[in-house]
């Protein structure tokens, strides 16, 4: 059964978007993985213990790959958990839903198309503007529940 905030088409969409954004930010470490896997970079012994000494050596190596992904999860982490937090605070404050859904898609477009970015190695400005279209869509949520909150 539903609870009243499900019922409700602000937080449905608050939700929705909140979790795009949060399994997009989870798939980087699988993701992050997949390339230290495929790339045979591991920066842990425990990682390349059963291996022979001398193959230990080469793969106990960073990979400039791994580490693109793994700067995008960072990025993620401190993007993301914002937007949720302050997203959060912003659906509570009873914005216009159209307003709202808008925040709401911008934030999840700019954070696809970063990783996209960020990943595929697409020239700048591609990742530094999705990342500040995120960035300012969040702050304007922000500003919005200050503002509401100041003038109560």
């Amino acid at each position: 059964m539903e609870g009243k905030l499900m019922e409700d088409e602000l937080f449905k969409a608050f939700t929705t978007y909140a979790m795009i954004v949060i399994l997009k930010m989870m798939l980087m470490a699988p993701l992050t993985a997949y390339y230290r896997l495929t790339r045979g970079a591991f920066m842990n012994e425990e990682d390349v213990a059963r291996k022979p000494a001398e193959e230990r050596k080469k793969l106990l190596r960073a990979d400039s790959n791994v580490e693109r992904v793994r700067r995008c999860h960072q990025n993620d982490l401190e993007n993301v958990i914002p937007f949720v937090l302050i997203g959060l605070f912003y659906s509570l404050t009873g914005p216009e839903l159209s307003a709202a859904v808008l925040h709401f898609r911008v934030f999840a477009g700019s954070r696809l198309f970063h990783t996209v970015a960020y990943v595929c190695a697409l020239p700048q400005p591609c990742r530094g503007l999705s990342w500040m279209v995120g960035l300012f869509t969040t702050a304007s949520m922000a500003y919005q529940v200050l503002s509401t909150v100041l003038t109560l």
